[in-house]
């Protein structure tokens, strides 16, 4: 994962703070909030955006094995099948 333009952090706190008032936003990540001030690359932005977030929310905090499907391996005489 690469850090965020400025651009790109000018936009989203743009949109966060449009929001932030009055409507409900939902934010999923895979990169757990500790981390998000080095990867959006400007600790001042991240910290508008943190701070009208954080202002109402319900975080919630998967964690356990993924359930992707893990690659069978295949025995001889098995046709490996494709999924489409």
């Amino acid at each position: 994962m690469i850090g965020l333009d400025r651009q790109t952090r000018a936009d989203q706190l743009e949109i966060i703070d449009g929001r932030a008032a009055n409507k409900a936003t939902i934010v999923t990540s895979q990169l757990p909030i500790e981390h998000w001030h080095a990867r959006a690359g400007d600790a001042t932005i991240a910290d508008a955006i943190l701070d009208r977030l954080m202002q109402k929310h319900h975080r919630s905090t998967l964690t356990g094995e993924s359930l992707r499907q893990k690659p069978k391996k295949h025995q001889e005489g098995d046709v490996p099948r494709h999924r489409d």
